[in-house]
């Protein structure tokens, strides 16, 4: 993989990071409560491969609980 791909990978995590800080503590302040956020992260690739998609497509879930 080239430098600039890396890049790009890095850029979108860091923004992804950001925004979903930003969207939980939102979310967080307008629906308190004692019982911890169950949250679920999913990656997946949405690119239209037409006619050659990918063997094994690329998919990622992580689940967790946010204690408030």
């Amino acid at each position: 993989m080239e430098v600039n791909g890396r890049d790009d990978i890095r850029r979108l995590l860091k923004t992804f990071g950001i925004k979903a800080d930003e969207i939980v503590i939102a979310h967080l302040a307008r629906n308190p409560g004692e019982l911890p956020l169950q949250i679920r992260l999913i990656l997946e690739d949405r690119t239209d491969y037409g006619d050659h998609a990918p063997e094994s497509p690329l998919h990622l879930e992580v689940d967790g609980e946010i204690r408030r």
